[in-house]
């Protein structure tokens, strides 16, 4: 998909109340966000985190900022720590920042200051079940999301799990931008098809972007 769309200038699609579909916003940028994943990975591998049911996560992770997400046995929670190294989170690079500020601010939510940056890695067969992002101390800052890599169809619900489900594409350098209405809707990815993009190779990555701590 990306000899198709490198050249076509980006643009918007409606989502819901409140979210917003940025597409191709990130192809310009993709080489250095994968290079800075690269980085950040080097410092804190990606692990594939179990649950507090039990069950492991087909979906492997990492996280950069102040703030890292991180689920175990016990619960879903964030920390200033990697608990798989215990260092420090990396850094989150100036790139990730400047995209996930320009994207909420395209999306209608100016001022947003991401603390926290969530690196999910799908293989093929890895999917993200229905959830919503309900674990940041503030719930007034959006929600930006960066997909690089194979395509995957993204299920975006309502307020509750059962609510109807739109299913969008997202290809590779999408952006999705939900807050304000929309800020608790369920959403998920399908399982990853199989496949291979001349960038990332078999697999798709996945920025997301949060103000997790609590507002100064």
């Amino acid at each position: 998909m990306l000899d198709l769309f490198a050249d076509e200038t980006p643009w918007q699609e409606p989502l819901a109340a409140g979210a917003t579909i940025l597409r191709r916003q990130a192809v310009a940028q993709a080489n250095e966000l994968l290079s800075a994943i690269n980085q950040v990975a080097m410092i804190s591998p990606f692990r594939q985190m179990v649950t507090p049911g039990g069950y492991t996560m087909s979906v492997a992770m990492t996280n950069c900022g102040p703030l890292g997400w991180s689920t175990d046995l016990h619960g879903y929670c964030y920390s200033k720590v990697d608990p798989l190294t215990g260092s420090p989170w990396p850094p989150m690079p100036d790139i990730f920042r400047t995209l996930a500020q320009t994207a909420a601010a395209q999306a209608g939510f100016a001022g947003f200051s991401p603390d926290a940056c969530l690196i999910n890695r799908y293989l093929p067969g890895a999917k993200l079940s229905l959830h919503q992002d309900k674990d940041e101390a503030t719930l007034s800052e959006p929600i930006v999301s960066v997909s690089l890599g194979l395509p995957a169809i993204f299920q975006f619900g309502g307020l509750k799990r059962n609510d109807p489900l739109q299913r969008v594409l997202l290809e590779h350098g999408d952006v999705v931008v939900w807050g304000g209405e929309s800020r608790l809707f369920y959403h998920g990815i399908q399982p990853l098809k199989p496949g291979h993009h001349p960038l990332v190779g078999p697999m798709r990555y996945n920025l997301t972007f949060r103000h997790a701590g609590n507002k100064e």
